[in-house]
């Protein structure tokens, strides 16, 4: 089987490179790094194709500098995708527009914050110091991956940038906040992982009985409001019910 790769004369400047993810996918590559500009490319393409989906299209998956699309190649083929797909560029609005904002309860408390000062410990932070950087910050929800409803945030205070663990850990709660390899995650699920767990949200990013399944989407913002323990135990039991503790609101 031949493989295509429409390559980029200058990678993450310009144009993007079309490549091919098995038969029945094509990934529109706009760049090499993570960089804010670049991943707004991604989410302004993503957006003109949901709008008006191509026929013979059937998913669009968002990335920190990337689309993937999957299609059916019986109903669409590669090169007419490729020719849709770049007009549909050229008529994406760029930029971000006014960003959803979600402020997400996190408890750092020992208890839910079990590898807290194992981190600020190799940061060479305290621990208080550790927690007021992370809750003071703003994150760009780059990606959502891994585990369904999992955003992948950039923003971390370089001061609490960590490398993840030579070795998994077992598995955190579900609704562990982590750091590793210079980002930030919530993890919606159970599972074992290599980055350090320092706090954990009550909230459920992912409810399959919920309308909007998904809470939290690519291109929002977060920001994390410390709450005590007891709080958290209120907060999951509201949670737990249906209700959304988290609050949102616009740039």
């Amino acid at each position: 089987m031949r493989r295509h790769a429409d390559l980029d004369p200058a990678p993450g400047l310009s144009d993007p490179r079309f490549l091919d993810a098995g038969e029945a996918a094509l990934v529109v590559q706009f760049g090499e790094i993570v960089d804010p500009a670049i991943n707004d490319r991604v989410l302004a393409l993503d957006a003109a194709l949901r709008a008006d989906p191509p026929a013979g299209t059937r998913e669009f998956v968002p990335t920190y500098r990337s689309l993937m699309i999957h299609y059916d190649p019986l109903e669409i083929d590669r090169a007419t995708l490729v020719a849709t797909v770049r007009r549909a560029m050229e008529a994406a609005v760029e930029g971000r527009g006014q960003a959803t904002i979600w402020t997400l309860p996190c408890c750092y408390d020992p208890a839910l914050a079990e590898d807290l000062d194992e981190a600020a410990q190799l940061l060479k932070l305290t621990r208080d110091r550790a927690v007021a950087l992370h809750h003071k910050a703003t994150y760009r929800v780059y990606m959502c991956g891994f585990t369904p409803g999992q955003p992948y945030l950039g923003g971390v205070p370089e001061a609490l940038k960590i490398s993840r663990r030579p070795t998994p850990r077992p598995p955190h709660a579900a609704g562990a906040v982590l750091i590793g390899g210079g980002l930030c995650v919530v993890a919606p699920f159970v599972m074992p992982t290599g980055w350090y767990v320092i706090g954990r949200t009550p909230e459920r990013l992912y409810a399959a009985e919920r309308k909007d399944a998904f809470l939290i989407q690519a291109g929002d913002m977060l920001r994390f409001d410390p709450i005590d323990l007891t709080t958290f135990r209120d907060l999951e039991q509201r949670a737990a019910s249906g209700e959304i503790v988290a609050r949102k609101s616009a740039a």
